[in-house]
């Protein structure tokens, strides 16, 4: 499997991992426009899984170091393999909420509140689970993220205040998929076997998961736990009529890729993430992968004009928003240097 050596090139990846993050949401803006997000949902669950088994049996298939996919997969401890499923049905869950808000309050105010709450659990929770970085310096990093969603709630209590259409039901449902979001990482990052050096080679810990198979193991869990958490929201949703499950099938092809795209996108980054992690740490490269956050609110704010008509010295706040969301990322970097 190809293994990251070098801290700079973890970092850059981890970056990209920010970017697609932050990015992904934009297939179901596109998408939402013709259907409702819970069929849009479906096939970003199918296009998660089908980027984590093409990059396992390519990335995770070749090179001398490691275990390639089958041979990883065949040796695995169960109880690890069960430890990244449930990554992905708790992170599966997390992100329903997540799409779901961004439906009712949009990139701008979902991302900030949602993912950044994610993301200071997530550091936390990483952190005490695999005991890796540098601990007041990630603090410092996730305290200055806690004053950007802070300063992005205060921005959106305006903007609700000035239209009535953009309920505050929006920011609850970010605090609980957040709340959730920031528990799922730990789990398939503890599956993961610790990488040694001997005589040259880059040899994988016995019984625990290359970061390839734990992110397929990870997507089999956010697929198939789509089958009850996206069947209770086609059923249940926060707003509008129940959706019936044959419209899935009635949704054009362009439709259907679209979806695809969003999946494959967010694993992208989720995979770069788990990669990079085997060098930067678990707590760094999740805290700064999360970055998508300031990527999410930017699309949200300068491309989707989500704020648009907000009240005057809205823009203060939201400028105040990502100046301390790009503190935070730079002390997030800083604290493995």
């Amino acid at each position: 499997m190809i293994i990251i050596e070098s801290y700079g090139v973890a970092v850059v990846m981890c970056v990209i991992t920010m970017l697609c993050w932050g990015s992904w949401a934009n297939t179901q803006k596109l998408a939402s426009k013709e259907w409702r997000f819970q069929l849009f949902y479906w096939d970003y669950a199918i296009g998660v899984l089908l980027l984590g088994l093409l990059l396992a049996f390519t990335l995770g298939s070749t090179g001398e170091g490691g275990r390639s996919f089958m041979a990883d997969l065949k040796q695995a401890d169960s109880r690890w393999l069960v430890s990244a499923f449930v990554g992905g049905v708790i992170f599966n869950l997390s992100n329903i909420l997540l799409v779901a808000a961004i439906d009712i309050a949009g990139m701008a105010v979902a991302f900030p509140v949602g993912v950044g709450l994610a993301l200071v659990l997530g550091v936390v929770t990483t952190f005490l689970s695999t005991h890796e970085g540098n601990a007041p310096m990630l603090a410092l990093g996730v305290a200055a993220i806690v004053v950007a969603i802070l300063l992005d709630a205060l921005a959106y209590k305006r903007l609700s205040r000035s239209d009535q259409k953009t309920p505050m039901k929006g920011i609850v449902i970010s605090v609980a998929a957040g709340l959730l979001m920031g528990f799922f990482y730990k789990y398939v990052a503890q599956a993961m076997g610790k990488i040694d050096h001997v005589a040259g080679l880059a040899v994988l810990e016995p019984g625990k998961l290359s970061p390839y198979t734990a992110v397929v193991l990870f997507s089999l869990g956010l697929l198939l736990s789509n089958f009850l958490w996206n069947s209770i929201m086609m059923v249940k949703p926060f707003t509008g009529p129940p959706v019936r499950f044959g419209d899935y099938f009635k949704g054009s092809a362009r439709l259907h890729l679209v979806g695809l795209l969003g999946g494959m996108i967010w694993n992208l980054g989720m995979s770069f993430s788990i990669i990079a992690s085997t060098k930067a740490g678990a707590a760094l490269s999740y805290g700064l992968g999360q970055g998508a956050t300031m990527i999410g609110a930017f699309w949200g704010v300068f491309i989707w004009k989500e704020f648009k008509g907000a009240p005057a010295g809205t823009n203060k706040l939201l400028v105040a928003m990502f100046v301390f969301y790009l503190l935070g990322l730079a002390i997030l970097i800083a604290s493995k240097l």
